[in-house]
């Protein structure tokens, strides 16, 4: 069974997304935005108590605020560190972003692999999926899993909004072409995860999301 542990981090209220198998423990640690030691500790305690194995770390997109806690996470759990191609230029200017918010982080690594929507990843037995998500930034993936009916959206989709794009690398129109084109898709039934806020499902965006 999949578990989900959700942290908000850091004065963005970033949702960072601890998720692992109930049985074998093997776990991802989704867009980590733990900036201060205390957030840090936060998120090593929860996985010590409950003896969880991280074998992965997935950035959705690589806006800062998801991204303050890779080195942390890297340098604790030495976990395979995938992100999307095509936001590398943002990872490697993560300092740069910071410095615009009068902000310094430790800068993050550069990833072991590059999602690709072929890209299939195991948690134990539960297969996770990616899904080819860019507006907000030009090379973001929600992740799904299918048979758990969960999708985590990063920046995509929101309870009744969707991610900006007026920042690095975002584009209006590819954003909605993406909700609509790939996420609206999914059953209705499916819980979204979103990188701010709180959860929401397909079918209640479908219905009230005004963007939509």
């Amino acid at each position: 069974m999949l578990k989900i542990k959700k942290f908000v981090f850091s004065n963005f209220y970033e949702n960072t997304y601890i998720l692992w198998d109930e049985l074998s423990k093997d776990t991802a640690i989704v867009d980590p935005g733990c900036l201060e030691e205390t957030e840090q500790s936060q998120l090593s305690e929860f996985i010590s108590e409950n003896f969880l194995k991280v074998k992965f770390l997935i950035n959705t997109h690589c806006h800062i605020d998801h991204v303050f806690g890779n080195a942390y996470v890297k340098d604790k759990y030495n976990p395979i560190f995938i992100a999307p191609e095509k936001d590398i230029p943002l990872l490697q200017n993560m300092e740069e972003q910071a410095r615009m918010f009068g902000m310094e982080v430790i800068k993050s690594p550069l990833p072991d692999e590059f999602i690709d929507p072929d890209k299939k990843i195991l948690l134990g037995k539960i297969e996770l999926k990616f899904i080819f998500t860019p507006g907000h930034t030009p090379g973001e993936y929600c992740i799904y899993f299918e048979k758990d009916k969960i999708c985590i959206t990063g920046d995509v989709l929101f309870y009744e909004g969707i991610g900006r794009t007026d920042l690095w690398g975002g584009d209006f129109n590819t954003l909605i072409n993406s909700i609509k084109n790939e996420l609206l898709k999914l059953p209705e039934d499916v819980t979204i995860y979103p990188g701010h806020g709180e959860n929401s499902t397909i079918g209640h965006e479908k219905k009230h999301n005004p963007f939509l």
